[in-house]
């Protein structure tokens, strides 16, 4: 099988591995094992920027490896990109985790009480709770947040 890119294409290819790579390895670096999946088909593709007119968006890293260039390091689309996506991913995980946290503790509640009452719906009890956090996380942000040092005071 061939693939024909055009230049602009192949640029459009490189971000999107660029991005990936990034969603992939977060903030733990291209060392663990998810990161390290990908590495031998980055460096292909890296192989492939000379030939297909992409040169300027490929350099060769300190480990004698290939590696994305600084212009496309600091390509501030792909900038703005990467950072909605952390803050989408931030926003996600806090509400998720806080109302998983608060579901777990309504049917510890329940279950100690132990009055015969239905078991709590908890999928959409989990719904409801994460329609609260959200609601307050749109109108203030982080402002209500309180961080309550060694336990639950």
């Amino acid at each position: 099988m061939k693939v024909m890119f055009t230049p602009k294409e192949y640029a459009k290819l490189l971000e999107l591995v660029h991005l990936g790579l990034h969603a992939v390895a977060g903030r733990q670096g291209f060392d663990p094992p998810a990161a390290q999946r990908y590495a031998e088909l980055e460096q292909k593709l890296f192989e492939l920027a000379t030939p297909l007119g992409c040169a300027a968006l490929v350099t060769i890293g300190s480990d004698g490896r290939l590696a994305p260039s600084d212009q496309l390091l600091d390509d501030k689309r792909l900038q703005k990109t990467q950072s909605e996506y952390d803050n989408d991913t931030f926003w996600h995980e806090l509400v998720t985790r806080l109302a998983d946290r608060d579901l777990a503790a309504e049917q510890a509640k329940q279950s100690l009480a132990d009055t015969g009452a239905p078991a709590i719906d908890a999928d959409a009890r989990l719904r409801q709770i994460e329609d609260v956090y959200w609601d307050e996380f749109e109108k203030n942000d982080l402002a209500n947040v309180l961080l309550l040092r060694g336990g639950r005071g």
